[in-house]
């Protein structure tokens, strides 16, 4: 057995002198171990050495600069990834998976997956679904979750070196787009959790990784991976903490989610970061905000029926009002640009038989829609900003102020939601009680800020004009030419 704290104390030595070489290396240790077994030592001690392996095999120090923010905004799923994902389809069927028999297995699954989601219906992944899956849902979760951890980056939260929880990592989509979000020279040690036979899919996308981005698949559930049921065996493979911890469209799955958030709050590094997202539309949108406000502490109840977890939410939907607890449904979303659409899809979609008023598209998913939630225990929150009574409304005091004008502090929840006419968005302020709107009716210079700030961005409204909406069951707050918006935080 190879010394490993001879390595260790080697490789420290040489970090500030050159590259760290594993043929140097292994002259110095007792017994000449051969090269292998020192790169192979490195490789497994890089995380806590904070290392990196270069492509020639020597190791470098890792930087201690946190990750700058990227520029996001992939157009499509890398083609290597895509490869990889028509790879599994022709060993499945071979090369015309996506016809005949096998081509319309693969649709009724999608078709199933599709109607599940939107009836909530619990999912079975045998191994058809996990190629389904992959196929609809895979390059939107890919794009997805580098947007999300913008959130981080443009505060110099994740570090270069990231040890990284995945619970349900599904077929791999959020743990492609990390592993390209972040730069060549991040290590990353990523643990995936996943009890389904989407871990044969996994494997196969995981082989696509680099050399620093080291992967174990725990085949467990998340809740014996967490401990959350005592009754399981835990398969945990480290007791470190994580940095990050994501939950990628995987909540809405579980028998009880904020039970299994809460367990990873536990989970993570006193810095670390809880990150969820979710598809966009309602069930599960609101389903997230839900286990969100059940995390934070204020509201709902953890394991034990003790309170909620001493958790902040970081971003998007800011509490403004540090006393106050929001009890709207909170369906809140981002919107992205639409990825291009992959070969895989493309090909199931043409070999479809349609009648004449049958329309293209049923199996093209390239829309990059999604609910998120970012929580800290460390108190950060991405813009540190809250109301002041003396110059703004409550939303919880809505009710009171119909057909007045006043000044609210407000974080943009959606983008423009109109067909067309007055833009409309969706906004809060960590007080409301019903849903709230603000409505352009006329755009002027001193309000603009409004159509131009982005998702999770806080406003300040100055004079606008409150009033109800029967139809809708919510208050639609008018931006019109006598309203100032200002831009308090992008």
């Amino acid at each position: 057995m190879i010394d490993r704290t001879a390595v260790r104390n080697n490789a420290n030595y040489l970090r500030n002198v050159r590259p760290i070489d594993p043929d140097e290396i292994a002259e110095y240790i007792e017994g000449t171990p051969h090269p292998a077994v020192v790169r192979e030592t490195l490789r497994e001690e890089a995380f806590d050495l904070r290392l990196r392996e270069r492509e020639d095999g020597a190791f470098v120090p890792v930087e201690e600069t946190p990750v700058d923010p990227p520029g996001w905004a992939p157009k499509e799923l890398p083609e290597s990834y895509a490869f990889a994902v028509e790879d599994l389809l022709v060993r499945e069927y071979g090369a015309n998976w996506h016809r005949g028999d096998s081509g319309d297995e693969l649709r009724e699954r999608v078709r199933r997956l599709k109607t599940d989601y939107l009836y909530e219906n619990d999912v079975e992944y045998d191994r058809v679904a996990a190629l389904g899956y992959a196929i609809y849902h895979l390059p939107a979760y890919y794009a997805t979750v580098g947007y999300v951890l913008d959130d981080l980056t443009e505060n110099g939260l994740l570090d270069r070196t990231l040890r990284v929880l995945d619970v349900g990592a599904g077929v791999g989509g959020p743990a492609l787009g990390l592993h390209d979000y972040l730069p060549d020279d991040a290590v990353v040690e990523y643990h995936a959790v996943e009890p389904s036979a989407a871990t044969d899919v996994l494997d196969r996308m995981l082989e696509e990784t680099g050399r620093n981005f080291r992967t174990t698949v725990h085949e467990t559930t998340a809740e014996a991976f967490l401990w959350v049921d005592e009754r399981a065996e835990s398969s945990a493979a480290t007791d470190d903490p994580f940095d990050l911890v994501l939950f990628g469209n995987v909540l809405s799955e579980l028998a009880d989610p904020v039970a299994v958030a809460d367990a990873a709050l536990d989970a993570l590094a006193p810095d670390g970061s809880l990150v969820a997202f979710a598809p966009a539309d309602r069930n599960t949108a609101i389903g997230l905000r839900r286990v969100e406000r059940a995390l934070v502490a204020g509201e709902g109840s953890g394991r034990g029926g003790m309170p909620g977890s001493d958790a902040e939410i970081y971003s998007p939907a800011l509490r403004l009002w540090p006393d106050a607890v929001p009890t709207d449904p909170g369906w809140s979303f981002d919107v992205a640009a639409d990825l291009a659409v992959p070969p895989f899809q493309r090909r199931l979609d043409e070999a479809t038989a349609r009648g004449e008023t049958d329309d293209p598209g049923e199996f093209v998913n390239v829309d990059v829609q999604f609910a998120y939630s970012i929580l800290r225990r460390d108190g950060k929150r991405r813009v540190d900003v809250e109301a002041s009574a003396e110059r703004c409304a409550r939303m919880a005091e809505s009710e009171r102020h119909v057909t007045d004008r006043v000044n609210l502090l407000a974080v943009k929840l959606s983008h423009d939601l109109s067909e067309g006419d007055n833009a409309l968005y969706r906004v809060g302020d960590g007080s409301q009680a019903t849903d709230h709107y603000l409505v352009c009716t006329r755009e002027t210079a001193l309000n603009r800020d409004l159509r131009d700030a982005d998702y999770g961005s806080v406003v300040f409204v100055e004079n606008g004009l409150v009033l109800w909406n029967e139809d809708e069951g919510a208050y639609n707050v008018v931006v019109d030419d006598e309203t100032v918006v200002d831009l308090v935080a992008p």
